[in-house]
């Protein structure tokens, strides 16, 4: 999954998605403090998860914007699926994801570090030694859209609001959060039930504040069409329930100037506009119906831009190196239906996947097999386990497959013809251990006499087409596999209530991992409605390699206790790992300027561009 849009750390209560966490990471060294004769304290208007902030309080805008950027214009963009409600607190209905164009947070971060929080609403974060509470000052400034005031007691609200109320995946990402104070108007405390660890910390400084004044006149338990206020850069101004939703730049958005936002939100008015079918969303764009889009199919990529447009340089087509680290995008299946339950099983349906094949026919070699949950980054495993990883290990030795104690994980292979003989009979056997037989071409437990039967849930029509070759090699050594495709408000509804036997999904994950991992992996959420832990994984040393990973104390720890648990979890073969692209995709109608400084790990679009009124008015001669 490509992340397009500047890496601003918007607030959780606007911009999580229902597999998606936004961490804000832990604190280090600050910019300025306020210390006694003994290190008690410090207040900061930036953190850093591990050393230092990479800039100090002399910035006065990022390096990859253009605070002379002119404003002004307007764009229109696609999105797939539909939506049905604009309250993305609660886990009822399913909401625009742009929506987080609206909302501020305490704290934002840097494009250019994977673990930083610069001041937003929060003029400072001040918390001890042993982190074991944060207390951030607002700025007197901040305001909502209504001109009111955003004070302390609107974040305790939202606390409330969530605990109450929210998607599982909230209650989880702030579950650390032992108690909250309102000091005063402008003072808000978070104490937490951990102590030197920042992570806890670093969540909190992503939350985003409800107007408790607005939603006091309306039962926030429900799903609505009313375009809920907000504090950002961009208003809500026009919605067409399931089609589109226009968002208008706010003329005097009361953090515009701050050094976080100078030159960024440039564009007056953007304006998502819903397709149920991705190949019309595609043809929208050729006829400049839809200004920008990020390419997600290679074979679109490779063949569908031989267009007029491309070849005369109205639309531009161009590939940037992405260096964000990726979540796995994976085949889950669900454990809590009994034939998944024997790894021997699930290892003998990932044998069934052939990725060279696909690669081959499907995806013009355009991707890299995933062999990690944490692909391009520092964060996954990656050949047998050092000494450092494996003393993390031993103590769970007697829960874990013994080859995570000692051997590399490798994803299956082919040759690629198409023709998985070998790996056929592979499986066969595996599944014969585990109690299933070939019976008349058909695969048939031994003891119950049913017929292996699997149903993948799919949501487009693309993924459709990529999971087919997977479904004939099923059927092939005489499992009973479908596809059923539905549309986004279905898709979402049995997601939630887990019912599906394999789903393909993208998790993303926000470096360095942290409090998300418990609601991907952790026995705790397996039976949450709605959580985001898909595959329905129960497994004491799972949630005990997580708790590691959230309590490292420094980077080199993090980084060995997140891959003997990314072990763990490749070694008992809860998915089948597909593929990633280590390359955004890029195509636009030639109306934008950007800034020639790029950030490190986003190409900002849409906060760091601009509408270029003489490259628009070319295009319309």
């Amino acid at each position: 999954m490509t992340q397009l849009t500047q890496r601003r750390r918007k607030g959780l209560a606007f911009a999580l998605g229902a597999f998606c966490a936004f961490t804000m990471a832990e604190v280090s060294s600050p910019i300025s403090s306020a210390r006694a004769q003994e290190a008690e304290t410090t207040t900061s208007w930036a953190m850093a998860e591990f050393g230092e902030p990479l800039y100090d309080e002399s910035m006065t805008h990022w390096p990859y914007a253009n605070p002379d950027a002119p404003v002004g214009g307007s764009i229109t963009l696609g999105a797939f699926g539909s939506f049905d409600s604009l309250n993305p607190y609660i886990l009822k209905g399913n909401w625009p994801r742009s929506i987080g164009l609206i909302g501020d947070s305490l704290m934002v971060g840097s494009g250019d570090e994977l673990a930083s929080a610069y001041g937003l609403i929060a003029e400072t974060a001040e918390f001890p030694d042993d982190k074991s509470w944060i207390i951030f000052t607002l700025r007197p400034e901040a305001r909502y859209h209504d001109g009111h005031p955003i004070t302390a007691g609107d974040f305790a609200y939202t606390m409330e609001v969530i605990r109450e109320h929210g998607r599982p995946f909230l209650k989880s990402f702030y579950e650390e959060i032992e108690s909250w104070e309102v000091l005063d108007d402008h003072r808000i405390k978070f104490t937490f039930n951990t102590r030197d660890t920042m992570k806890p910390l670093m969540n909190v400084a992503g939350l985003s504040p409800l107007p408790k004044h607005w939603w006091e006149t309306r039962d926030i338990s429900k799903t609505s069409l009313e375009a809920p206020l907000g504090s950002g850069a961009y208003r809500m101004t026009a919605v067409d329930a399931g089609r589109s939703v226009t968002y208008e730049r706010v003329p005097d958005y009361w953090a515009a100037d701050l050094p976080v936002n100078r030159g960024l939100n440039n564009i007056e008015r953007i304006r998502y506009d819903y397709y149920v079918d991705d190949a019309v969303m595609f043809e929208a764009f050729k006829a400049g119906k839809i200004d920008f889009r990020s390419e997600n199919r290679s074979q679109r990529w490779a063949t569908g831009y031989d267009i007029a447009p491309v070849k005369d340089g109205r639309i531009v087509k161009r590939a940037e190196p992405n260096n964000s680290p990726r979540g796995i995008q994976a085949y889950f299946m669900n454990l809590r239906r009994n034939k998944f339950q024997d790894p021997r099983v699930r290892q003998a349906i990932g044998l069934l996947y052939d990725f060279e094949a696909i690669q081959r026919t499907l995806l013009y070699g355009a991707y890299a097999r995933i062999e990690s949950y944490f692909p391009n980054s520092d964060f996954g495993a990656s050949g047998p386990p050092t000494a450092q990883e494996a003393a993390i290990l031993e103590p769970h030795a007697a829960e874990i497959p013994p080859e995570a104690l000692t051997e590399a994980w490798k994803a299956p292979s082919t040759d690629g013809s198409g023709f998985n003989r070998r790996n056929q009979r592979q499986a066969l056997g595996l599944l014969k251990e585990a109690g299933w037989e070939l019976q008349g071409g058909n695969l048939i437990n031994a003891a119950t006499g049913e017929q292996m039967a699997i149903e993948f849930l799919i949501v487009s029509q693309g993924m459709e087409r990529i999971t087919a070759p997977f479904v004939r090699n099923l059927q092939q050594i005489g499992i009973d596999a479908s596809m059923r495709l539905v549309d986004t408000s279905q898709y979402q509804v049995r997601l939630d209530d887990f019912d599906y036997d394999m789903v393909s999904v993208a998790l993303n994950f926000f470096p360095p991992p942290g409090a998300e991992q418990r609601s991907y992996w952790g026995s705790a959420a397996a039976d949450v409605r709605g959580s985001a832990n898909i595959a329905g994984i129960t497994n004491p040393a799972v949630d005990a390699l997580i708790e590691q990973v959230i309590a490292a104390e420094d980077l080199e720890t993090l980084k060995a206790a997140n891959r003997a648990m990314d072990r763990v979890l490749l070694w008992n073969y809860y998915t089948v790992p597909m593929y990633f692209n280590d390359e955004d995709w890029l195509a636009y109608w030639n109306k934008f300027g950007f800034p020639e400084t790029r950030a490190k790990y986003s190409v900002g679009f849409p906060a760091s561009w601009w509408v270029d009124d003489t490259l628009a008015a070319q295009l319309n001669q």
